[in-house]
């Protein structure tokens, strides 16, 4: 049997887009739980959320409500700015409607009362090391596995706010920050984590099939060939140029590792479309969007899932009748991509 995870990129809103490309899967015959399946649910900033949902039994249409109903409160701007200037000093949002929303839905449960394993990314921004020479900051893997060093003792609901603290968005929580700054996509993030050696239920990468979903990229490019720019000219591109890069290169590590047993859904929006983290008031727009993106896609995710999330099932067991051992065989029949012949540079 395989061990299936199912990662969920980090994108704000964004995250009603996962979750009715998920919805979607799950409309079609005999994938109807598909996500259930999962062994390790990894995500970041909103896709911590789902995963974090997902662990505790909530259904996908819950987790979408969520989405339309709570994001206008989460992402609501102060009425006495309504322009945002005082962003350039302080976070654009208050976390206090996000903090009421994770704590109805988790309550108590800490990690070690999920049912499934986890993995959840977010950012330590100080230590506190006694040790001066030893102080600083580091990335944060929050988890439930079984070995020493785990979390299962931590909140869900506070997990839940230190993966989603978004710089210039939301305020830190109890000085963490948002995992997207260093992995937006926890893909590889997860692949690490089930072959870490102190799990005793550690699997070798043939084990492994990955459904890796995203929450929409923007078409985004900087013309020219030369830039000699500054801090004024950087600071606008450079975020949306950091998130991108870092989610493209845990597809391309994760893609030529897993070969045919990993596929990547990630739709590419319009050109002109920009659709914020922030932006409540285009959930609407979103959901309509990913009701309609990508059929073919969707077909061919669907089709690696019957044959390699659940071989059990009909059309998995009459096609699946070898076992890939080469890191990158047969990559480009089972991954599929939002646009043919994209601009991807590696």
């Amino acid at each position: 049997m395989p061990y299936r995870v199912l990662s969920i990129d980090g994108g704000g809103v964004r995250g009603v887009i996962s979750t009715v490309l998920m919805q979607r899967l799950a409309a079609m015959k005999g994938l109807e739980e598909w996500a259930s399946k999962a062994d390790l649910l990894a995500g970041t900033s909103t896709g911590g959320l789902l995963a974090l949902g997902l662990a505790s039994g909530y259904g996908l249409q819950e987790i979408r409500d969520v989405y339309e109903k709570e994001s206008g409160d989460i992402f609501r701007p102060e009425p006495v700015d309504p322009l945002g200037v005082h962003r350039v000093f302080r976070a654009g949002y208050d976390n206090a409607a996000l903090t009421r929303v994770v704590k109805r839905l988790f309550g108590r449960r800490k990690l070690k009362d999920l049912k499934r394993q986890v993995l959840i990314t977010s950012f330590d921004l100080d230590n506190e090391s006694p040790n001066p020479r030893t102080r600083h900051w580091k990335p944060k893997i929050f988890h439930n596995f079984p070995f020493r060093g785990h979390d299962g003792e931590r909140p869900a609901w506070k997990v839940a706010l230190y993966t989603s603290a978004a710089p210039t968005y939301l305020p830190t929580a109890d000085g963490y920050v948002d995992g997207g700054v260093y992995a937006n996509n926890p893909s590889m993030c997860a692949l690490a984590q089930v072959l870490d050696d102190r799990w005793r239920g550690r699997r070798d990468v043939a084990d492994v099939v990955m459904m890796s979903i995203g929450t929409g990229t923007a078409l985004s490019y900087v013309e020219g060939g030369r830039h000699d720019w500054g801090y004024a000219c950087w600071v606008r591109p450079l975020v949306d140029l950091i998130l991108d890069g870092t989610t493209g290169i845990a597809d391309y590590q994760c893609a030529r590792l897993l070969g045919d047993a990993y596929c990547r859904l990630e739709p590419y929006f319009r050109p002109g479309v920009r659709w914020g983290l922030d932006e409540a008031a285009q959930v609407p727009e979103m959901v309509d969007f990913a009701r309609k993106w990508g059929p073919k896609e969707l077909k061919a995710a669907a089709a690696f899932l019957r044959k390699r999330w659940m071989p059990d099932h009909p059309a998995g067991a009459a096609s699946s009748t070898t076992r890939r051992t080469i890191p990158g065989a047969g990559r480009a029949t089972a991954r599929t991509r939002a646009v043919r012949g994209r601009r991807r540079r590696r």
